[in-house]
């Protein structure tokens, strides 16, 4: 959950998580739809899917318990090397290296090296750094798990991208950035893509026993197999009414605007309200109590539009 998600908004999401999967075996067995649900509102839904196949391989190969040694746990969907140095030396105290953003920025600052901020060339300069401490570490018979939580902490408040509290780090007399005051320009800068825009005309539909519309993406793509209200997406333009009737086919009327970055994709929502409900519409559409569609999996944008919908 922590991948690319804030602590802030994990910490209101993980009690309830564990409380519906407490265990290997449990999350395995569980239907990916009901995981999808729990996951709802933290974004990146391939780690949820990715976290429910793990458990399955889980189960299936290493009898239902988590394996220590990171060769066995990379074989696990979504595992990549960082997540499994990171399992194998916190949870079972293997004299594993781990490197994220945070780590390689305390690495560079402490060496003094400007490299482009996540290159290739940093990366791995970072992860044989890593690797030489973990070794000290274990030649020292040290425990690698306070050093890697160490280091990854440190970055994290600390050692932070911009204006970093050097006055506060226990490493400042040994650290080169620090020494030339080259703190707030290593990592070097890169700059700022541009994403994508795509238009989004999300139409909220209600009929006279307060159902509202839904229908389920694809089970491919971005948001795959989450649950919306009727949404046409296009790359070129705002859909005007007119084109929105059309294709709904129902007169709308329209009730907020909204923007929504992800990673890859600068999102342009238009949220349209139907005076009534359409005749005829894809299959996989279909009327539900606002009950029933908060135990659906949703993206954010559409918790947004389903069940805060605006007036």
């Amino acid at each position: 959950m922590l991948q690319q998600t804030q602590v802030a908004r994990v910490l209101e999401r993980f009690p309830a998580f564990i409380a519906s999967f407490p265990s290997v075996h449990a999350l395995a067995s569980a239907p990916l739809s009901k995981v999808l649900a729990a996951w709802s509102g933290l974004g990146y839904y391939r780690r949820a899917r990715n976290l429910h196949a793990a458990a399955r391989h889980i189960v299936e190969h290493f009898n239902g318990r988590v394996p220590p040694d990171p060769e066995s746990l990379q074989e696990l969907p979504g595992v990549g090397r960082y997540t499994a140095g990171a399992i194998s030396s916190i949870v079972f105290h293997r004299p594993v290296p781990i490197v994220d953003g945070n780590v390689a920025r305390v690495l560079m600052r402490l060496d003094g090296k400007p490299f482009p901020h996540a290159s290739p060339q940093a990366l791995r300069w970072a992860w044989t750094q890593a690797e030489s401490l973990l070794a000290a570490a274990a030649a020292a018979r040290l425990d690698p798990a306070p050093l890697n939580e160490g280091l990854m902490e440190l970055g994290a408040i600390i050692c932070t991208p911009r204006t970093p509290a050097c006055n506060a780090c226990p490493l400042s007399d040994r650290c080169t950035a620090f020494r030339k005051s080259l703190q707030n320009k290593i990592p070097a800068p890169r700059p700022s893509p541009t994403l994508p825009r795509r238009f989004c005309e999300a139409v909220i539909v209600r009929d006279s026993r307060g159902r509202l519309l839904v229908e389920q993406r694809p089970h491919s793509g971005m948001w795959a197999g989450l649950w919306q209200a009727p949404t046409w997406e296009r790359s070129d333009r705002a859909a005007r009414a007119n084109e929105v009737e059309a294709w709904i086919g129902a007169p709308v009327t329209r009730k907020a605007r909204f923007r929504h970055a992800t990673s890859h994709r600068d999102m342009r929502f238009t949220v349209w309200e139907a005076s009534e409900v359409p005749s005829s519409g894809p299959p996989t559409r279909k009327l539900l109590s606002p009950s029933r569609i908060r135990s659906l999996a949703l993206s954010s944008p559409q918790e947004r539009i389903l069940l805060q919908p605006a007036r």
